[in-house]
């Protein structure tokens, strides 16, 4: 076995049992109608994100709370039926938000907050969640790791500063990549660094 086949079955093993981490900052969703609103066009993808059609936008909000602001932040596409805003703990504390801890699209009874664009402003009535801590995996990844849509599961952490992270949230879709999501108060916790993985705790 020469070095670049010894390589490619060391990363079929790892990907048997492994997934890699990645980190997400603070960041928000649009409609279409909201979209107009903020930048007077629809959203123009600049790079692709790991998740299949997912994208970063070149579009920036500021997002303003009760008590703080961020400027700057990422707009993530494409364009949603309801508008949203993820942030970790620390970024509610700033902003005057008790946000809840809930799962992308749960915004129901949430904290809102007012997105100003390039062109206008728009008030969340609700959407500002923190973002709980979750893997997207195939019906074929999910299989092989053994669980299910839904479950929730404990994660070790190969990272500088290694966790077991409990209630873990399994999603699964043919339309995924196979990835954990933290958010940057978690990442940060573990020393995250890029291509970092965990392993799901039977």
């Amino acid at each position: 076995m020469d070095g670049q086949e010894l390589h490619a079955l060391v990363e079929r093993i790892t990907l048997r049992l492994f997934v890699e981490l990645e980190a997400s900052g603070r960041h928000a969703h649009v409609t279409k109608e909201q979209a107009e609103i903020l930048f007077g066009h629809p959203l123009t993808p600049k790079r692709p994100l790991s998740q299949p059609g997912q994208y970063l936008a070149n579009e920036r909000v500021t997002v303003i709370g009760p008590k703080g602001e961020f400027q700057n932040v990422a707009v993530l596409g494409p364009e949603r039926k309801e508008g949203q805003v993820e942030v970790s703990l620390t970024d509610a504390r700033v902003l005057g938000i008790d946000a809840p801890v809930r799962l992308s699209g749960d915004v129901k009874g949430s904290p809102g907050a007012v997105l100003v664009g390039a062109c206008g402003r728009v008030t969340l009535p609700q959407g500002v969640i923190a973002a709980k801590r979750h893997i997207h995996l195939t019906p074929e990844d999910a299989q092989r790791f053994g669980v299910r849509n839904n479950q929730t599961v404990k994660l070790r952490t190969y990272t500088a500063r290694p966790v077991i992270f409990d209630d873990v949230v399994i999603r699964v879709s043919p339309d995924f990549a196979a990835y954990v999501h933290l958010d940057y108060d978690e990442a940060n916790a573990c020393g995250f660094r890029k291509g970092d993985l965990g392993r799901i705790l039977p």
